[in-house]
This record gives structure tokens, C-alpha cells and sequence, in this order.
């Protein structure tokens, strides 16, 4: 690999810093809800990859008490909990990451989560839950850079290998 190569995949200093991708772009929403318009909508499971911040930082410059990333994605989490179970979705799997095998350092995650939906609508109607668009607040305050991979799910809430077993 060439350093040209390289240095196209190394994270910037503001993706450092924790100023990378933590919501979707309109582009990326539009492509996800596609499939709700043209009939095909059909269960997802969302793979959530977090990577926190050392100490949260919060957008409107409010106190985070000199809490972790963490710390105050515990808060988005209560919310969240709620609006997953209005909505019919279950944590499938959730599990602390560790530096990876293969991969730069912006492919370095804190956290996995496997997040099965009933449906892509199911999603978006997240945001309709009371308290959630506040408590996204605390995610954006919480995290460095997240991925969020929507994944084929399956008709009930449970993870499979198409391998078998």
C-alpha cells in the first residue's frame, strides 16, 4: 500500500477530536426509508458501532460534570430503551469492543450493538417517542464517531447464521 493509500484512510484530526459521523446524512435517511415507500419495507437489524468520547461534550456548551462519553450515552440509553420497546424492537447483542484485528484507527469501536427492528418504519418512529429527540442530545454529546449498518433481519427477534446451527 502506497502512504497516499494510506494517509486516505487514516482519520482526520477533527474525527480525532470526535467531531465525525453521528447521524445520518439526508442522502443516507433517504436510501434507508426507500424501501417503507415502494412496498418493501421488511425487518432490520441495526448494527450500532459506538466510539466514545473521553469527556462528553455537549453542542450548546452545557456542563457534562466531567463525565465520559460513556457516562452521558447512559442517558440517551434510558430514553432509547423506552422508545425500542414502544416500537417492538429488542437488543439482539450488545458487547464492549476491543482495538481491531484488521482495520485502521478509525475502525477502532468501544461498543457493539445488534439492535432488531420490526420493520425500517419501526426506526424512524423512534423519533416520534416523547423525550427522544431531546435525549438525542446526550448520543451526539456521548460520541466520537459512530457507524450504524442496517443488516436483513429476520421475522422474529433473534440473531441466525446462514451457515447453520
Amino acid at each position: 500500500m502506497s502512504t497516499d493509500a494510506a494517509a486516505s484512510v487514516a482519520p482526520t484530526a477533527e474525527h480525532l477530536e470526535g467531531k465525525g459521523h453521528t447521524m445520518p446524512e439526508d442522502g443516507q435517511l433517504a436510501a434507508y426509508v426507500a424501501p417503507i415507500g415502494d412496498g418493501s419495507d421488511a425487518p432490520v437489524v441495526m448494527l450500532n458501532l459506538n466510539k466514545y468520547r473521553e469527556r462528553a461534550a455537549y453542542a450548546d456548551g452545557r456542563d457534562t460534570g466531567g463525565r465520559s462519553g460513556r457516562e452521558v450515552y447512559l442517558d440517551y440509553g434510558v430514553v432509547a430503551q423506552q422508545a425500542l420497546a414502544a416500537v417492538g424492537a429488542k437488543i439482539l447483542w450488545a458487547t464492549e469492543a476491543s482495538t481491531p484485528l484488521i482495520g485502521c484507527d478509525h475502525d477502532a469501536y468501544d461498543e457493539v450493538l445488534a439492535i432488531w427492528y420490526p420493520s425500517r418504519a419501526a426506526f424512524v418512529e423512534l423519533t416520534n417517542f416523547p423525550g427522544y429527540q431531546e435525549a438525542l442530545a446526550h448520543r451526539e454529546a456521548a460520541l466520537a464517531w459512530s457507524s450504524l449498518i442496517p443488516c436483513v433481519g429476520s421475522a422474529d427477534a433473534t440473531l441466525s447464521s446462514p451457515f447453520g446451527g
